[in-house]
């Protein structure tokens, strides 16, 4: 017996011994366990989400993929496959299991090596939520404790919900929520059995169970699951065999974007960042809401492509990226190229990307006038005519070559190209632009964007054209120097010499000679002609009228700042640089009847707990009132907290007067529907004629060509949203260039000199014919101060007569004609029926 004494005496001593160690580590290291306000509090590093007005997904930054879930949302067949595999004792060990330590280390040395892990799912979540992964024997320590520590504070079903949230499932995927969009692409209560096995097996060794990289591998730790699954009786026999022959279908998805926007998710993001910081604005979950309607983006993102399309074919087919045949060896007998299998075609194509929406393809054969091709994934289609014949040879951007006139005039076999797919679902030859566009549009009643396209390609180039290029505006400049002529003396029948000026310029010692484009003179002419119609020698002469000073003032009160406004004639055509952005806002105060509105990207920011932090300060059009904090305004009350900017609806200022901007507003509405009487031989376009397609009487807008037609505009309104359109080629100073007339395409076709009015104003058309159906027709209405009276179309002055020599004209109260035209005088009833008949249907 007195062995035996012995032994339990020594095994007491080593019990006594590794407790007190036991003790001296805790006491070593318990200043750095976790505390329960820490435990409670774990930061999930949630990315940043950007939606639509509407709650359409735009983009998310962050690196680590994550989408948390409360317990109840947690599949339970998910939870048993994770604890059958990861931790069988889960419910009965207090952190750290010692049962199944003494297993793991009896099948370690039964078999030679590690079979078997022995860290429970406490442990697992003490490692990476707390710890590093470094392997020291301090830090399993540390573990052990932490994972005591948990189970004190903590019940199982947190810590399994915890664990399954912030676990990493490969792929950038931290839990399970992230791991089942990043595999199937779908909320995690929709994935089968088989499939939340394989998200199961994933936590071991996320990289080697990949089941994209690694299918074998991945089916085999699926089965494993599966199989402790059946031994813990979490499934039976019949569906164990079942879910086992079930075949891998994981594939790699990226974020469900529903609106694609990346201009405005880039803007957003910069805001964001500079306002939490890169590292808090990353990974706090804030879901940021802008002010973009996601189908009017949409509109704006095709009506840009269409319009760069459009430039970029009537000037003319650049030929195909590369011709294949030719980089095989010559066929020694016949001397002639062989054509590639379609096997290799294929396996060329596969390595090729796409470009927006512009697909490789190859050209296997041609026909008369269709061409034949072959598209990834071993897709075959054609080219008809009518989507190829548009492809004469570019020479320069201002000459083209003859029509083809057979497809084998623009393609041979061979020939790699681009193709883009057509809304009806056809085939077009494509090419990648050369040139670039930018649209924005605007709420003018509150500043809201609800559109904006930086520019046709942001992978390539993030370059923001809305609101980072300055670009010359040309006569996008001139409702903001007639509006300045309005409000000192002049009215719209004003009547301002548009014939040609000469003027030598002392600093420049040479002559000033402005000229109108085109160069068509009509001597004394009215103000709203004169506006409608870009007369450039109007708007210089009006400048000079007023001066320069007083011009420059009246312009910075719509925003632009006063360095960007040359002081110099030039400025009354529009030599002063400026974003698009500036200019959208600006031209907002003739749309909302005198205002200055702020444009606003983002609305609101939440939290990852829904709480919102933010609250855009909102600028409305409306006389001074007494108006509530905008969270009252909502359905919602708004919580502010200290690190939030509080906000409130508050006026827009006043810029110009009510009367200044309907009646700038109105002339601009000429700039579309022109006016005259045609059948009456005095009738005249506007230069933005071709939105009459539109249909819609309450569009005013302004075209805008620089020199050389290197820049050209166009911004139009009606009174619910303004927008404007910009296009030309990023290398300062390359114009437009001309094109010839293209016989294939007919007369309908744009063709001569690149301007605002055949450049830009066909995208603006195009968008806005995508978005007006859903914004009801508003006429501007008439301000108590505005009066309208009949006047002489030649003249300016009153008139007695009632025909299509005269129309009615709008006055600011006090201003309008006191003298009759000469020529006054009653006429028959049937030219005023006649007369009558065409006004109503013109204005």
């Amino acid at each position: 017996m007195v062995w035996l004494n012995k032994l339990l005496r020594i095994l007491f001593y080593c019990g006594l011994l590794g407790l007190t160690v036991l003790v001296s580590f805790y006491f070593y290291i318990q200043d750095e366990l976790p505390d329960e306000a820490s435990i409670r509090d774990v930061q999930f590093q949630i990315p940043m989400k950007i939606y639509t007005a509407d709650g359409e997904l735009i983009s998310q930054f962050g690196e680590k993929r994550r989408n948390p879930l409360l317990y109840e949302e947690i599949p339970p067949q998910l939870m048993e496959a994770i604890i059958a595999t990861e931790d069988s004792r889960f419910y009965e060990h207090f952190g750290f299991d010692p049962i199944g330590i003494v297993r793991a280390a009896f099948v370690s040395i039964t078999k030679g090596r590690a079979a078997q892990g022995a860290s429970t799912i406490t442990q697992q979540l003490a490692r990476n939520v707390f710890l590093t992964f470094d392997k020291t024997i301090i830090r399993k320590v540390k573990e052990l404790y932490i994972a005591l520590h948990l189970e004190q504070i903590l019940t199982k079903k947190e810590i399994i919900t915890l664990y399954l949230n912030k676990i990493y499932f490969g792929n950038r995927a931290y839990g399970i929520g992230a791991a089942a969009q990043v595999y199937y692409d779908k909320p995690i209560n929709e994935l089968t059995l088989p499939q939340l096995a394989l998200i199961a097996g994933l936590p071991k060794a996320p990289s080697s169970y990949n089941p994209v990289r690694n299918p074998a591998k991945a089916k085999w730790r699926r089965n494993v699951v599966l199989g402790r699954m059946f031994t813990v009786g979490a499934i039976d026999e019949a569906t164990y065999k079942e879910a086992i022959e079930a075949p891998i279908t994981a594939k790699l998805h990226g974020a469900n974007i529903t609106a694609h926007a990346p201009y405005v998710a880039e803007e957003v993001r910069k805001e964001m960042v500079e306002r939490y910081g890169k590292e808090k604005a990353y990974t706090e979950g804030f879901k940021v809401y802008t002010t973009i309607d996601a189908k009017t983006q949409k509109a704006a993102q095709i009506a840009l492509r269409n319009n760069i399309f459009a430039y970029d074919e009537r000037h003319g087919y650049r030929g195909a990226t590369l011709t294949l045949w030719s980089e095989e060896e010559t066929d020694s007998t016949t001397s002639a190229n062989a054509s590639w299998s379609l096997e290799k075609i294929d396996q060329r194509l596969s390595r090729l990307k796409q470009f927006n929406e512009l697909m490789p393809a190859v050209v296997t054969n041609t026909t008369e006038q269709t061409a034949y091709v072959q598209l990834k994934g071993n897709q075959f289609d054609v080219i008809e005519w009518d989507n190829l014949s548009w492809a004469r040879a570019y020479i320069s951007d201002d000459k083209q070559g003859p029509a083809p006139k057979l497809a084998s005039d623009i393609l041979v076999p061979g020939a790699q190209i681009w193709v883009r797919k057509l809304e009806d679902g056809r085939l077009r030859l494509s090419q990648i632009p050369s040139v670039t566009s930018s649209i924005v549009a605007l709420d003018p009643n509150n500043g809201d964007i609800k559109a904006l396209v930086g520019g046709y390609n942001f992978v390539g180039n993030q370059y923001n054209r809305v609101t980072q290029a300055k670009r010359q505006i040309g006569s996008n400049i001139k409702p903001f120097i007639y509006s300045a002529a309005l409000e000192n003396g002049f009215t719209l029948s004003s009547l301002i010499n548009d014939a040609p000026i000469n003027k030598w310029d002392k600093n420049l010692g040479t002559a000033w000679r402005p000229k109108n484009s085109p160069e068509n003179y009509d001597g004394p002419t009215r103000v709203r002609r004169g506006l409608a119609q870009s007369k450039n020698v109007m708007s210089v002469r009006l400048m000079r009228s007023l001066g320069i000073q007083k011009t420059v003032d009246h312009l910075t009160k719509f925003g632009f700042a006063e360095s960007d406004l040359p002081k110099n004639e030039s400025l009354s055509l529009g030599s002063a640089s400026l974003t698009p952005i500036s200019v959208v806002t600006a031209m907002s105060a003739f749309a909302n009847g005198g205002y200055l509105v702020k444009a606003n990207l983002i609305d609101h920011v939440t939290d990852a707990s829904e709480k919102n932090v933010f609250q855009a300060t909102k600028y409305i059009a409306r006389e001074p009132s007494q108006l509530e904090p905008l969270d009252a305004l909502t359905d919602d009350n708004v919580e502010v907290t200290e690190d939030s900017v509080e906000s409130f609806a508050l006026d827009a200022p006043r810029v110009i007067s009510r009367e200044n901007a309907f009646l700038v507003a109105d002339a601009m509405n000429s700039t579309v529907w022109g006016g005259g009487t045609w059948s009456k031989g005095n009738g005249w376009n506007g230069t933005a004629w071709r939105a009459q397609t539109l249909k819609r009487r309450d569009l005013s807008g302004k075209t805008g060509t620089t020199n050389r037609a290197v820049d050209t505009w166009f911004t139009g309104f009606t009174p619910k949203l303004v927008a404007t359109t910009w296009v030309g080629f990023d290398a300062p100073g390359r114009p437009l260039g001309r094109t010839a007339y293209n016989s294939n395409l007919g007369d309908g076709h744009i063709y001569g000199a690149e301007s605002g009015a055949k450049t830009a104003l066909p995208g603006w058309v195009d968008f806005m014919s995508r978005v007006l159906p859903d914004i009801p027709v508003t006429y501007r209405e008439i301000p108590e101060g505005v009066v309208s009276v009949r006047i002489d179309r030649e003249t300016g002055l009153l008139s007695r007569k009632t025909d299509y020599t005269t129309r009615f004209e709008y006055f600011k109260k006090g201003t309008e004609p006191d003298k009759y035209a000469e020529n006054s005088r009653p006429v028959n009833i049937d030219d005023e029926e006649d007369f009558i008949a065409e006004e109503e249907e013109l204005f």
